[in-house]
Formats: C-alpha cells, structure tokens, sequence
C-alpha cells in the first residue's frame, strides 16, 4: 500500500512487479484402468514406480492385463502413473480375533483392506505389553501376510476406546495397508464394548482370515462406472491431473469393449487428455491380411467426430516374455509400451516432439502380432492408424504419430498427436497459472499483466524450440487489450485472451531427389 508520509525522511516502499510465474503441467502422468490382486478400488492412486506398484496393488497377476501394462510403462520410460483398480464381484476377507474360554465372549472384526483372494492369507495377534499397563483397553496389535516376502505391520499401544488417541479403528484406517475394523450398516466401527481382556484367547496365539475372493473379470459396466459417483474410468474426477489414458481390456486376447473407449474419449476431451487405443486382437490374428483387417476394422471402434483428436491407434499388439509362465512368450496389448516411450520422449525432447521414430523403440517386446511392411505402413498411416515396426539395427519402434482425427480426408489441424498434447499443455498450464486474474478489476493494468504473464511463458517454450519460427513474432502471438476485450465484455465480467502458437510438425516423409549431372562435352 502507498506510504502515508507523518514525518521528516525516507520513506521505502515495495512495488509489486505483477510478475505471477506460469508453470507447465506434466505432460506424461498416465492413468490405468482395470483389475488388480489387491489395492483401493475406484481410487486413483498416484505411483511413481513398479515397485510402488507391487507394494500397492500386487505386482504381475495373470488375471490382470492392466500389471503388465503398467510393467511395460514403467520399463519404457514412464515416471507417473494413476491406477484406479476395478473389480467384479471381489469379497474381503475376515478376521475376527475372538473370546477366550470363560470370556465375554465378544471378538475384535478385522477386515482386509480391500477386496481380494489375497486376504485369505492375513494373520493378527495381540500381546499387552503396553506402555500403560494399567489400561485395560489398550493392547498391541501385529497384522502380517502368512507369505513369503508378505507385509508385516506393529501397531503399540491401541485401544478400543474410542476416546483414545490411539483408537484401533482410526489408527488402522490411517495407517494399515493391510486391514480395517469392521462396520456395521450404519458404517459404525464394530468395537463397542469390545476388551482385550475379554477377547484373545491366548497371549500371542494368530487369528486366521477366512473368506475372500477375487470375483469374475471386470465387464462393461465396471470399467464405465458411474459419473455421479465417480466410479469406473469417472474415478479419475477425483485426480488433479493426467495426461494420458490406457484401458486394457479385461483378459489376455481380449478386446476392450467399444462403448468403454467412447466414453473415454469423452472423459478425455473434458479433461485435456488423450486416450491411448488399443487394436482389435482380431486384426492381427492372420498376419498376412493384418493391414487389411486394420483397415477395414477401424469403424468397429466407432470413435468419430471431432473429439478424436484426443485419441491416437497404435497397432498391432505386441509380444513379450511372462515371468509368471515361466517366460513363456505372451500377448499384450501396447498401450503400456507406448506411453512410456511417449513419456520418455517428453523428458528428453518435449511434449512438442513426436513420439516416434527409430529412437522410439520398444523395450521389452520380443516381436510384433503382425510384421508390417512398407506398402502395407501405407495403407494405414493415411487412416491415422500409427503402426509399429520392426527394422533391421534399429528393432521394434513406434512408426506413426497421428491422432485418430489424422486421416487425410479430414485435413485437421490436429492431426498429428505432438501438435495436440502441445496445444492441451499450453491450454492446461494457462488454465491452472491464470487463475489469479479472476475477480481483479478488469482494465489495462489487468491486461498488461496478463499479457506479461502468458507472454513469459511461451516464449520460454520458444526458447526450448517448441514452435516454428526464427523470431517470437513469428512463433507465437498472445493479445490482451481493449480491442480483444470491448466494453461489451467488461460489463459482462469477460476478460479475453488471444494465444497463438506456431507448432512443429514431424517429417513423416523424407524425400531424397537424386539426379546425375552430366558433363557438357567440350568442343
């Protein structure tokens, strides 16, 4: 605020710079949906390794083609990911630590922390050599898997008072991966009343689970959820942020459901994402007529319309060894395989360079569905069908960087994939690093800071070779001003922005015209 001068001398002052720094976004959190042995359900939980993934959700499960996908991610250079874990018809297992002999006869109900076959294996026991000895209520709980390599978890000190700090039913809610205190229908903690003394039949003696089960896999209605309670592939509402999504489908051989990836899609243009598309496992089966059923398959997937741009086809799935057959070879889909090669382009190139070419290889795979040559690339690629190849030298890479909106026909001005994640990064990161401007009184200091703002952030992206152009003037344009925004849209609360970029496109085509020159005869 402005000094208000009372006395003789000088008076200092700090001046705002109106400077408000735009970060970008991440561009490669990828989300993954599907079936695992164990974890949270409908949750997406945010994991930045395989390993976090094991600890998590279980690791490689032959029931589940989404841990392979996520295993190839990872492998291929991925860094983030979100898992919203679905399941069909999965049970929790229970536990119930009960009364002794001549007891109250009453029992602790523990559950397993989520549904699963994998809580069959969880064991508690309890001792009382607690910090307090005079309470009664308060005890030491152990819960461990019955496994090798399971988890263990000591928790000193609970109680079954619900009044405690420590309360069992709160501390284990918190803290275990391993289980919960059992609810009642009206969603009450089952431990009234409950005493230790009255509970455990002997010191340090194990209760075993019972029950539990894995259910069927996952069919449409699981993956599609419900938007109004944020289940299925709506879960992700609940996540700030992802940037691409891969839907395995729900066995090995098996295909996505088609009315799954269109609701996706959806998901995805409201969120400023793109989806990842798997192939038809039918369109490889024959691999001498693969580009043709490719060809001839791709309305099966009825995605049309405008809102492809936020999807890109890769075909065709891929092959790689399974450490849970013994390394016999299998098929996968390659959805996992691709977001990571389109996650490590990111962090070594840019969201603005395509995913794709002979440093777009394809680690893990030991061979293709269907090898594809050049004429057979030609067909597809026109369609917005990118294709991944197998070269000499160079191996298994990613050959195509289209969006499903990138046919010829169209003509569409996002019909590479790299010129649209660059369009929704730019969109998302002025979306988030704008958001200071609402409500500030709508004028040319306004203005003047917006343009300052927006404006530092595309040129850093100029600098980093984003868009084309030798000069700012020529790679990007951002306009705030009373033109853009008339008194019409001020009395009406609008202020208006122009953004313009002048984006990279990839080389698909490198045509070498060589001739022969021929010398003049001397005469």
């Amino acid at each position: 605020m402005p000094t208000t001068p009372t006395y003789p001398g000088v008076y200092i002052e700090e001046v705002p710079s109106g400077v408000r720094t735009i970060a970008g976004v991440a561009t490669s959190i990828t989300a993954f949906i599907g079936r695992a042995e164990r974890g949270p359900v409908n949750e997406p939980t945010l994991i930045n390794n395989f390993g976090d993934y094991q600890r998590l959700f279980g690791g490689l499960w032959r029931k589940s083609t989404m841990s392979y996908a996520v295993r190839d991610f990872f492998g291929n250079g991925g860094t983030q990911a979100l898992i919203v874990r679905i399941h069909n018809g999965a049970a929790k297992a229970k536990l119930a630590l009960n009364g002794k002999p001549g007891g109250a006869g009453k029992a602790l109900k523990l559950e397993a922390a989520n549904e699963g076959a994998w809580g069959k294996k969880l064991k508690a026991l309890v001792n009382y050599t607690t910090k307090d000895a005079p309470d009664a209520k308060q005890f030491n709980l152990t819960v461990y898997e019955d496994r090798e390599g399971g988890a263990r978890e000591e928790f000193l000190n609970v109680s079954v008072d619900a009044d405690n700090p420590r309360y069992v039913a709160r501390i284990l809610e918190q803290q275990s991966l391993l289980v919960r205190v059992e609810k009642d229908g009206g969603g009450n903690w089952l431990t009234t009343d409950v005493h230790p003394d009255d509970v455990y039949a002997d010191e340090g003696s194990a209760a075993t689970a019972t029950g539990g089960g894995d259910g069927d896999a996952p069919g449409t209605g699981d993956y599609e959820g419900a938007e109004a309670d944020k289940t299925g592939i709506y879960a992700l509402k609940k996540a700030d942020l992802f940037n691409l999504l891969c839907i395995p489908p729900p066995t090995h051989g098996g295909d996505t459901a088609q009315t799954v990836w269109s609701k996706a899609l959806d998901l995805c243009v409201k969120e400023r994402a793109v989806l990842i598309v798997d192939p038809l496992v039918a369109w490889g089966a024959n691999e001498a007529t693969a580009a043709s059923a490719a060809k001839a398959g791709l309305a099966a997937l009825n995605l049309t319309g405008v809102r492809t741009r936020n999807a890109a086809l890769y075909f065709p799935r891929v092959h790689a060894r399974d450490p849970m057959l013994d390394y016999a070879e299998e098929q996968y889909v390659p959805c996992g395989v691709v977001a990571g090669v389109i996650a490590s382009t990111d962090a070594s190139r840019g969201v603005w360079k395509a995913p794709a070419g002979v440093d777009a290889a394809l680690a893990g795979v030991s061979r293709l569905q269907a090898r594809l040559n050049d004429p057979e690339n030609g067909q597809l690629n026109p369609l917005g069908i990118n294709c991944l190849r197998t070269f000499p030298v160079t191996g298994r890479v990613i050959w195509g960087a289209r969006t499903l909106r990138g046919a010829d026909q169209f003509g569409d001005e996002y019909k590479y994939l790299p010129v649209r994640r660059l369009a929704l990064f730019i969109e998302e990161s002025l979306y988030r690093g704008t958001q200071w401007a609402v409500f500030e009184p709508n004028d040319e200091p306004l203005w003047g800071q917006l343009r300052l703002n927006v404006g530092t952030f595309m040129h850093n992206l100029f600098r980093q070779g984003a868009f084309q152009g030798g000069s700012p003037s020529d790679a990007y344009l951002v306009k705030c001003d009373a033109e853009t925004t008339p008194q019409a849209d001020i009395d009406r609360g609008i202020v208006n922005v122009i953004v313009g970029f002048a984006p990279l496109k990839p080389a698909e085509f490198v045509i070498l015209k060589i001739q022969q020159l021929a010398k003049a005869a001397e005469g």
